[in-house]
């Protein structure tokens, strides 16, 4: 008799669905796909030469140590390492205050897990990282949302949700969202950090773009306004901050980091026992190496370079090519722009045009987790040159035009 397996899965498989962004990125796959689409890092870009040297010698001169079992909170020369790398930003850790993931999603998910039993309200902005929401789905929560404009999450809707709902934690991307790529204005951020304090509600800061600036002023962290706030103390924090090496150096590394108070560090730890053990040693070797030699800046700034040209590109041709309808904000940074189009047109139905003229998006109704968006659409223009995004921005102009004149 076979195995009905249907009949045996847990009642939360309902709550998980496969990522439409997910199912998009198959179809954009093909080689002759404008790739729009994805959320990918230019491959070209990853620092394979430094990589190899940094494996070469730890495999030579500490291989078991670099292929043996690790500690769950991670390797402890990487968390003192990004204790420092965090404190010159402005936000005090040390290393019990730093618990390296594997890949930040998982941070997302240890958060769920630690935080939300079933029917639990979280409060993310909308639209919202879609990741955030698949991450959090497996443990039942309901969602409420402040909507965003152009200066980031609307303050007045925070306080009056926080006003009338009992909220686990907010989880926000101030600096060049995800999709948006708005970021939050140095104002918003100290309302919200000090809301959320007044509220007693903590804060999860989702940060994988932050060194990614572009153009305009760098702003702290929620997280350093908040420890600022609390004068120096990492341990009076109430904002979870998680960073990740995937968009500075690979993210096939698989690697992350999580800032937080001890005490819910050691909670994180044994959440994470139960998931992998530990993250991957080798990549934390890596990761540690590059901290120590200095390599990670200079990285960085050759990524800034390539994505900051390919921003005003895209930039470019919109403003060439899209019709005057089509309203978007030029990001500062990070690796998407968002388009808003009237309302009415479907940008689901559009992406199947523009697919036939072979260019791929991302709609913009998945990232609405209560529904909405559907006349929005999300670009990358990171992991695409420059004379394809022209090329891509063109076609895609045409596509939106034709889908007006239908209105």
């Amino acid at each position: 008799m076979s195995v009905d397996w249907s009949g045996l899965y847990a009642q939360r498989l309902g709550r998980m669905e496969t990522s439409a962004i997910r199912e998009i990125l198959k179809v954009a796959q093909s080689p002759d796909i404008i790739p729009f689409a994805g959320g990918w890092p230019e491959a070209e870009l990853f620092p394979l030469e430094q990589i190899s040297m940094i494996c070469d010698e730890v495999l030579s001169e500490r291989p078991r140590e670099a292929l043996q079992y690790g500690l769950t909170d991670g390797l402890p020369l990487l968390r003192e390492a990004i204790a420092g790398y965090m404190t010159a930003r402005g936000m005090a850790a040390r290393a019990e205050n730093i618990v390296i993931v594997s890949g930040s999603q998982q941070s997302l998910d240890l958060v769920g897990r630690l935080f939300i039993d079933e029917g639990d309200t979280v409060l993310v902005e909308s639209p919202t990282f879609l990741g955030a929401a698949q991450a959090f789905n497996a443990y039942g929560p309901r969602y409420v949302t402040a909507p965003m404009d152009e200066q980031g999450p609307c303050v007045g809707a925070i306080e009056d949700l926080l006003a009338h709902h009992r909220c686990k934690f907010m989880y926000l991307m101030p600096t060049f969202h995800n999709p948006t790529g708005v970021t939050t204005t140095l104002a918003r951020r100290q309302q919200v950090v000090a809301l959320a304090r007044e509220a007693g509600v903590p804060i999860l800061e989702d940060d994988p773009y932050g060194q990614l600036r572009y153009t305009g002023e760098t702003l702290p962290t929620l997280a350093a306004i908040d420890i600022a706030a609390q004068e120096g103390d990492p341990e009076r924090a109430n904002v979870i901050y998680a960073g990740t090496f995937s968009k500075t150096l690979a993210p096939g590394l698989r690697l992350a980091w999580v800032v937080c108070p001890s005490e819910l560090a050691e909670q994180l730890v044994m959440a994470k026992q139960g998931a992998d053990l530990h993250s991957n040693t080798l990549s934390q070797m890596i990761a540690y190496e590059f901290l120590r030699r200095d390599w990670l800046d200079d990285q960085v700034e050759r990524i800034r370079s390539t994505y900051s040209a390919r921003c005003d590109a895209m930039c470019e041709a919109i403003k060439a090519h899209f019709p005057p309808e089509a309203r978007y904000v030029r990001p500062e940074g990070g690796l998407f722009l968002w388009v808003t189009l009237p309302e009415g047109l479907d940008t689901a139905a559009m992406l199947a045009d523009a697919a036939a003229h072979k260019v791929a998006f991302v709609p913009g109704a998945p990232f609405f987790v209560e529904g909405g968006g559907q006349n929005s659409f999300r670009m990358t223009f990171a992991s695409v040159p420059a004379d394809t995004i022209r090329r891509g921005i063109r076609i895609l102009g045409d596509v939106i035009r034709d889908h007006l004149a239908r209105l």
